[in-house]
């Protein structure tokens, strides 16, 4: 496509050097550029995409896009007030703005967006139907898997994995929508036909500063269902057994078809409530009293915070067409994600479960969860993120202290922060209510060691906070770290 027509309606501060081009790519990574491309010069937190001019000129780059002005720059630079919302118009352009031609399902909020699409998958693809996913653990579709850098990446990735799904045949995109990605523009451009929001809990006040500012802006993949270039009913999919959610519900500048999920009450005119609950220590079963129909529910799924999850996708469901019945008679094969409540093989007379738990709410979900396996005790492994939100550190020693019988206390990804310092931060909400039935132990792998030592028959022995991840982050180094492995290796050997 023509530069020139790629630059139309573009707010352009200054230019140079301008001649037409035709454009074969676009790349905000130097490493990714070719012949005639188009470098988003970006600065970012870690380092200024206008140190790499130069490089991206070399491989090729006939445009760069920046923010300031590219002193000596030898191909054409065109500055822009807000490179971010430049990105995501060039790219929805040059793109032939994929997500028009897509169903998009957009999930957002503190726990369970990953469960969720998951859940949805594998629901979808017992049907036949094939979906695209993009979130915290991959993006996957039409057989492509890459790892998730980021649980939302920028707009350009977006545009281009849509554009893949179009060519793919795919129809249908779920899509992990982090707080994050809203603020940062990530998903500028997108039309989302349905959005859902699963609950609020303290995170990301490191970000977001409070939890109104967090809340806010959660709401803007909401506020972005007026935009209808498709023409269709949009869908705002709420659990309103949230403060935040019932907040959001009640909210009259959503303008969407709403609907609530609960396990109390039916709000508004569309609903699904889950009644008759009963939680096992290997399977859920509710039955589904809905404005879609009435049905029994068995699933392989643990936990109350599970049933909103499965309340959600079948909501997710509805907005989509598929029939009441075929929902409901499908949900016995719904699969969750990896590293959510997931068993290690053991061979002992004892439980571990790996789950990725890292916010108090989560956290109390889980161990609760746990308790329907009728343990003899509870054993807690957890630590908290460095260079995140501080304030959640000693929440999160209340919920490990409170509903576990012993806690150890260990490292995360302490990042560029001193792993001691963040454990005091954690030990003080300990502290605070008076509880000792803790041990610091700062090596994780040397936490989990003496956990699992720690355990007697009928325990249950929960590593939490890492769930799917393989690595760990010290200072700035990113090294190789599993629990589940690590907690599979040590049961070997012991």
């Amino acid at each position: 496509m023509l530069l020139s027509k790629l630059l139309e309606n573009i707010k352009i501060k200054e230019s140079s050097k301008f001649c037409d081009a035709d454009i074969k790519g676009l790349s905000y990574d130097s490493r990714k550029i070719s012949d005639e491309y188009i470098f988003f010069a970006l600065s970012g937190v870690h380092t200024d995409g206008a140190k790499f001019v130069d490089d991206a000129i070399s491989k090729g780059a006939v445009c760069v896009i920046s923010s300031v002005k590219i002193e000596n720059c030898k191909v054409i630079n065109v500055v822009v007030d807000d490179i971010t919302k430049t990105m995501a118009d060039i790219a929805a352009k040059f793109y032939d703005y994929p997500d028009r031609k897509l169903f998009i399902i957009g999930v957002t909020g503190t726990n369970g967006k990953t469960s969720i699409t998951y859940m949805l998958e594998s629901i979808l693809k017992k049907l036949n139907i094939n979906i695209g996913v993009i979130g915290t653990i991959t993006y996957r579709y039409a057989n492509t898997i890459i790892p998730a850098p980021n649980t939302t990446p920028q707009s350009l990735d977006l545009f281009k994995m849509m554009s893949d799904m179009v060519n793919s045949k795919i129809k249908y995109l779920i899509m992990e929508v982090s707080s994050h990605s809203l603020v940062l523009g990530r998903t500028l451009n997108i039309e989302f036909d349905v959005a859902v929001f699963t609950n609020l809990t303290q995170d990301h006040l490191d970000f977001h500063k409070n939890m109104e500012n967090y809340f806010n802006a959660k709401k803007m993949l909401f506020e972005g269902l007026k935009n209808n270039f498709k023409n269709n009913k949009k869908f705002a999919i709420i659990n309103t057994d949230d403060f935040y959610g019932k907040k959001l519900f009640d909210d009259e500048n959503i303008k969407a078809e709403k609907i609530s999920y609960s396990t109390k009450n039916k709000n508004g005119n569309m609903f699904a409530v889950a009644e008759n609950i009963f939680l096992s220590s290997k399977e859920s079963s509710f039955v589904i009293n809905s404005s879609f129909g009435n049905g029994k529910v068995s699933v392989n799924q643990i936990g109350l915070h599970n049933i909103y999850n499965l309340l959600a996708v079948f909501c997710i469901c509805m907005t989509t067409g598929i029939e009441f019945d075929k929902t409901v008679e499908n949900f016995k094969y719904i699969t969750g994600a990896p590293g959510r409540l997931e068993k290690v093989p053991s061979g002992k007379d004892f439980t571990v479960i790996v789950d990725y738990a890292h916010t108090d709410d989560a956290l109390k979900n889980v161990i609760l969860a746990i308790k329907n396996l009728n343990p003899a005790r509870i054993i807690t492994v957890f630590g908290c993120g460095g260079n995140r939100d501080k304030t959640k550190r000693p929440l999160m020693a209340q919920t490990a202290c409170s509903l576990s019988d012993f806690v150890f206390i260990t490292s995360d990804n302490p990042r560029e922060e001193n792993p001691v310092d963040i454990i005091k931060d954690v030990e003080r909400g300990a502290t605070e209510i008076n509880k000792n039935n803790y041990k610091i132990v700062v090596d994780r792998k040397q936490a989990i060691y003496e956990a699992v030592k720690f355990a007697k028959s009928g325990d249950a022995v929960l590593i939490a906070g890492k769930g799917h991840e393989d690595y760990q982050i010290i200072g700035t180094t990113k090294i190789h770290f599993d629990d589940k492995e690590t907690a599979e290796e040590i049961l070997n050997n012991i």
